[in-house]
């Protein structure tokens, strides 16, 4: 059986993982006139997978989903971040217009998330160019507060470890307070027993997909 997710290598931004659902045709390119546009995740992992080796990337979040289901209904795009390196806004931004490029992505249902080390990437990308995305889901990570009216047109379900050691849940709460001061459309999950890996329930939890399909991209008002 060939593997549910291609490695994909790119020259001008981040190598990733590539999972397209069954029911695309098997290239999945725009070539196929009939290809349906479908709702995408763009993934981005925590610092514990950067490197060079794209299969480290399936150790978490939803790369690690869609081997377990290949009726998964999203396009999904888990880049890897080298070694050493952070999550940049330019590199992820020229991946994504790759994507949308070469495969049938609807480009009003376009999601975000990530975990940890990608919960910062995924506050920092959301607030530089909110207008790409449909709806975010940042687990464990923080961002900047100043940044918050950027956001507050976005739908936000944040994620946390009550006992989280690792990133602090205050992290998570400064970001919502902020978006909850410009009425902000946002939602927030505190696990009490959970310490740094909040996100194996979160990705596991149907519920997060169905609240991603609730919502399309919203034009960007003042």
């Amino acid at each position: 059986m060939p593997p549910r997710q291609q490695q994909v290598t790119s020259i001008d931004s981040y190598s990733y993982l590539l999972f397209l659902p069954n029911r695309l045709h098997p290239d999945g390119s725009r070539s196929e006139t009939q290809q349906p546009l479908l709702p995408t995740i763009l993934c981005l992992h925590g610092s514990g997978e950067r490197g060079s080796n794209l299969n480290d990337v399936k150790n978490h979040g939803v790369a690690k989903v869609v081997e377990q289901q290949p009726d998964f209904p999203f396009i999904v795009i888990s880049p890897q971040c080298p070694r050493r390196e952070h999550w940049s806004v330019e590199q992820l931004s020229i991946l994504l217009d790759e994507v949308i490029a070469a495969y049938p992505v609807d480009p009003d249902r376009v999601y975000l998330t990530g975990l940890s080390m990608g919960g910062y990437g995924t506050w920092d990308l959301a607030a530089a160019q909110p207008q790409r995305f449909a709806a975010i889901a940042p687990i464990c990570g923080g961002g900047n507060p100043k940044a918050a009216r950027e956001l507050k047109n976005l739908p936000v379900w944040a994620f946390h470890g009550a006992k989280d050691n690792v990133v602090l849940l205050s992290e998570s709460e400064i970001m919502v307070s902020a978006l909850k001061a410009y009425d902000g459309n946002v939602k927030f999950t505190i696990y009490p027993e959970a310490d740094h890996d909040s996100w194996t329930q979160t990705y596991n939890n149907p519920e997060l997909y169905e609240w991603f399909l609730q919502h399309q991209r919203q034009p960007i008002m003042d």
